[in-house]
């Protein structure tokens, strides 16, 4: 529904999957997303930061459909930081979702829609890559200001170092009053399905740096519901484009699709 982020209710239950061996599962998923990729190949290089249909889109339907947030950017011909890892991150994790969850996503596709398009509404979930490179104007942040406390959820990941400071900065334009605060494995979100105990312990794609997951709640009550999750010094999107190609140890993309999993299913239930 234009303009509202509520829409068909999705149930989310908890299947036999979690009674299966979760790497064996994964494995098979990630397998048959290599089919479902294989239209998207031609656009796999793109990373022209243009406002051209250069993009596959697929239309709404109600159904769960990943959605990547596109900022304006400078001195990036090719490969613009939003544009990392798509469009093979967001539909293996979307076949991850559907093998493990009775979420019924799209994977046949992805949207990728700049902050300020309505069409945002439409979707509760939205994902941001490399957010150390994101700037917003105030039309901006009045439209993601209202995505985020009508119902959205968003996802910031593949940041590290100061591009923590930059998002803070962005985000008190969005929300002035809100605050980024460190979560710990307590949070509801780190159990929406699959049982996280420790993030802090899972090991990022880039050595060096220690992860972190940063969270803003609704009124700055950790009681209320979490508008978004900041992965800091992380990169859950290159475990999730890689995972079949052997990139990484199988166990490190298998715990990188639980926070992906875990995130969805929070926000599609708070």
């Amino acid at each position: 529904m234009t303009g509202h982020v509520t829409h068909p209710v999705q149930v989310v239950a908890v299947k036999a999957a979690r009674r299966v061996r979760l790497a064996a599962l994964l494995a098979a998923a990630v397998c048959a997303a290599a089919v479902v990729l294989a239209p998207f190949g031609a656009f796999a290089g793109l990373g022209l930061a243009d406002e051209g249909d250069r993009y596959p889109r697929v239309s709404y339907t109600g159904r769960f459909t990943f959605v990547r947030l596109r900022y304006p950017t400078f001195g990036f011909d090719r490969n613009p930081p939003w544009f990392h890892d798509y469009p093979t991150a967001d539909l293996h994790l979307s076949r991850i979702l559907k093998e493990v969850t009775s979420v019924d996503p799209r994977i046949d596709g992805s949207n990728i829609l700049p902050i300020e398009d309505p069409e945002l509404m439409k979707y509760p979930i939205a994902y941001m890559s490399e957010p150390g490179f994101w700037t917003i104007d105030e039309e901006q942040a009045a439209a993601f200001r209202a995505y985020l406390l009508k119902g959205g959820f968003a996802i910031f990941d593949d940041f590290r170092g100061p591009d923590l400071d930059n998002l803070e900065a962005q985000l008190r334009r969005v929300l002035p009053e809100g605050r980024l605060v460190r979560l710990d494995g307590t949070h509801p979100v780190f159990h929406a399905f699959f049982e996280i105990d420790d993030p802090d312990a899972f090991v990022p794609p880039y050595g060096g740096l220690a992860p972190g997951f940063f969270g803003m709640f609704e009124d700055n009550d950790p009681q209320k519901r979490l508008l978004l999750v900041a992965n800091h010094n992380n990169d859950l999107g290159e475990y999730w484009e890689f995972s079949d190609t052997g990139y990484a140890p199988v166990d490190l993309s298998n715990e990188a699709y639980k926070f992906g999993v875990n995130y969805i299913v929070y926000g599609l239930t708070h």
